[in-house]
């Protein structure tokens, strides 16, 4: 089997999690979707019957871990081939080589880690060879391959979606590098179960995160060979990061309440550092993206509907870009929320229709607004009497659209707040309009 790839160097110099990765698919932790026994990943690497693929899920799941595998499993020529590092040139001077190959009977198989980083011309220089058989081609990426790599190169790959690792098993592969004697010959290591876990909460699904943290732990506790991990130790290697912050725990709850709370009460400044304590402590930026938008609705509304529009604008670039280039946007919305003109009223207007609608769950549809699709419906009186606004002087008419048992019930109560103002005084209008046509009807 002929490799020609850094993946080999295995000495002690290197970051742990380069140390400790899986030469197996034994060993791998994790995606048991696609490598547990039956699977078609697993499969496909055993019976060395590989297909051009992609590899897509977030840092530290395996991406390049299941290269590795597929390096020592192959009976092909592997080449491992980076985005950061390579262009045109190289890629021509591989695929030449490959063509070569081929015509001895040696398959290539082409590793292309951030294959997202190659622009278009580069993704194109591979297409010819993928589709000829030449190179077996298997890339990996942090992005969704349908916005970053070009369609036609993508429909002739297999994608398979890495998901990030869960805290048992970034716990367990704490564990196994602290008994194998790739980890740390020669050391004691004494490591406390809740410090591994906190470890593994803090790295949030990276494996690489887990295990670089593990090793600076190590180093840093290391008395005359012997080690102990524990919640101190943790403290001075992240430089006092909230190690006890647990996404799924109280204190998760406690800062997205303060965070909110803060916004509520126009405290930009407040706001701004819980949003902080949430994302330096490793929160998920989307969760905390998504509770800005619905602070957008709840707590602004109509008094300034530009929040919602910023607000998802914020998740958007959140889900675009990630840590830690999205703290900016998140500042963005969490600061225009707080400053904008407050209400509650589409909350309370949503609330008092919930309780309505529960009560009055089999009330008829009125007839004169139940649509009309059939002739039967047309002589059971379905649509008689439908006021069409459009056909109307100021496009609205008097007809009555709740249930007969719910008529003249009002669920939004506009502000005075902000733009909501003019909304309040614009539904009045309205209102008026309405009663004084009907009293005329």
């Amino acid at each position: 089997m002929l490799q020609e790839s850094l993946f080999d160097d295995r000495s002690t110099s290197t970051p742990l999690a380069d140390r400790m990765r899986p030469l197996t698919l034994d060993d791998y932790a994790g995606q048991e979707h696609l490598v547990g026994e039956g699977r078609v990943l697993r499969l496909m690497i055993e019976r060395d019957e590989l297909q051009s693929m992609i590899f897509w899920g977030p840092p530290g799941v395996g991406k390049t871990t299941l290269a590795r595998i597929i390096a020592n499993s192959t009976h092909s020529r592997f080449v491992n081939f980076s985005a950061v590092t390579s262009g045109i040139k190289e890629i021509k001077a591989v695929m030449s080589e490959a063509e070569n190959n081929r015509a001895l009977g040696v398959r290539t198989i082409l590793f292309v880690d951030e294959i997202h980083r190659f622009n278009k011309a580069q993704q194109d220089a591979f297409l010819p060879y993928v589709e000829k058989g030449s190179i077996v081609m298997i890339g990996a990426t942090t992005e969704n391959p349908s916005f970053e790599i070009n369609s036609a190169l993508l429909s002739r790959c297999k994608v398979f979606v890495l998901n990030a690792l869960s805290t048992e098993d970034l716990v367990k592969l704490q564990k196994r590098a602290l008994s194998d004697e790739r980890g740390f010959p020669g050391r004691e290591i004494e490591a406390e179960d809740s410090a591994l876990e906190k470890i593994a909460v803090y790295a949030d699904g990276d494996a690489r995160v887990a295990l670089n943290t593990l090793e600076m732990c190590v180093l840093s506790a290391d008395q005359d060979g012997h080690s102990l991990i524990n919640d101190d130790v943790l403290t001075q290697v992240l430089s006092g990061r909230s190690l006890l912050y647990d996404k799924n725990g109280e204190e998760h709850y406690n800062i997205i309440s303060a965070l909110h709370k803060s916004m509520r009460n126009s405290d930009a400044d407040a706001a701004v550092y819980w949003l902080a304590r949430m994302l330096e402590a490793g929160e998920d930026p989307l969760y905390v993206a998504r509770r800005v938008v619905r602070f957008a609705s709840e707590d602004i509304g109509m008094a300034d509907s530009r929040a919602l529009g910023i607000a998802i604008d914020a998740y958007q670039a959140c889900h675009y870009i990630g840590m830690p280039e999205c703290t900016v946007h998140l500042t963005h919305a969490v600061v225009f929320c707080a400053l904008a003109p407050k209400s509650n009223s589409l909350y309370t207007a949503y609330t008092k229709a919930a309780q309505d609608a529960r009560n009055t769950i089999n009330e008829p549809v009125p007839l004169q607004i139940r649509n009309a699709p059939t002739r039967l419906m047309e002589e059971l009186g379905y649509g008689k009497d439908y006021q069409y606004a459009h056909d109307f002087e100021g496009h609205i008419t008097p007809m009555d659209c709740l249930p007969p048992s719910l008529a003249g019930t009002h669920y939004y109560e506009p502000s005075e707040q902000g733009v909501e103002k003019r909304v309040k005084e614009h539904k009045e209008a309205i209102e008026a309009w309405k009663k004084a046509h009907r009293n005329k009807q």
